[in-house]
């Protein structure tokens, strides 16, 4: 087993991958909880986004859970780049071609060109709502919610930026793209991660590979769901 481009022991690579991955999972499935809530319409609406968003960046718990997935994130995109370049410089030079194993996924195959694209996603993102969130200009748009709560104006900030003439669509296509990764992502990840951590038994192989099909396509699929509906479907703002 090739050892990690972070971590020096097999090992520990292996473990730290798959308890990472399968903890990223549970991130996603939270994270499209709470981001469902923007195919909402009506007066309520706003401030229930808003509302879900200031208990995600205020509550003491989240904001550990958040390093801790950030961290993981990191881990899982910048060590499957390094790996690939890497497993790439050690391969025997002056071939005309390179035939992969027959039994090989072309996700497990490019898992570092879907690592950048993931990343890459993941800047743009961050920029577009936490960076504006925390840094831009979200604290001239603070307002009082129905229940009380002073919040940032996140939801108008998201629809608006799906909803624009221009660019809301661009963004939508980019938001599409980034899923797709993440899907073929999921698709090689899900089953490894189980099997790393001993979880490979006749018995179980064949629910685990069909739970790990349906969860990289049904999660992604919803994710890239939300943007279309709010440039197509959600009443203007």
């Amino acid at each position: 087993m090739a050892k990690s481009a972070l971590l020096k022991s097999s090992l520990a690579k292996k473990y730290w991958m798959a308890f990472t991955g399968l903890f990223l999972c549970l991130f996603l499935v939270g994270h499209l909880a709470g981001n469902l809530q923007l195919l909402a319409s009506g007066a309520g609406a706003r401030d229930q986004f808003n509302e879900y968003a200031l208990f995600m960046t205020t509550n003491p718990a989240v904001r550990v859970l958040s390093i801790v997935t950030f961290a993981s994130i990191l881990f899982h995109v910048i060590d499957g780049i390094i790996l690939t370049v890497n497993n790439r410089k050690a391969r025997p030079q002056g071939y005309v071609s390179f035939k992969p194993a027959t039994n090989s996924k072309w996700s497990s195959r490019n898992m570092g060109i879907l690592g950048t694209v993931i990343l890459a996603f993941i800047v743009i993102h961050l920029i577009n709502f936490w960076g504006e969130m925390k840094f831009g200009g979200l604290d001239n748009t603070v307002y009082t919610t129905a229940s009380g709560e002073e919040v940032k104006d996140l939801y108008t900030l998201t629809v608006k930026t799906f909803q624009d003439p221009e660019m809301g669509l661009v963004w939508a296509v980019i938001y599409l793209v980034a899923m797709i990764a993440i899907a073929f992502h999921l698709y090689h990840g899900f089953g490894s991660g189980f099997q790393s951590l001993g979880v490979n038994h006749p018995k179980y192989n064949n629910f685990i590979r069909k739970t790990g099909v349906a969860f990289a396509i049904l999660v992604p699929l919803a994710f890239a769901i939300i943007p279309f509906y709010i440039y197509f479907v959600l009443e203007k703002i």
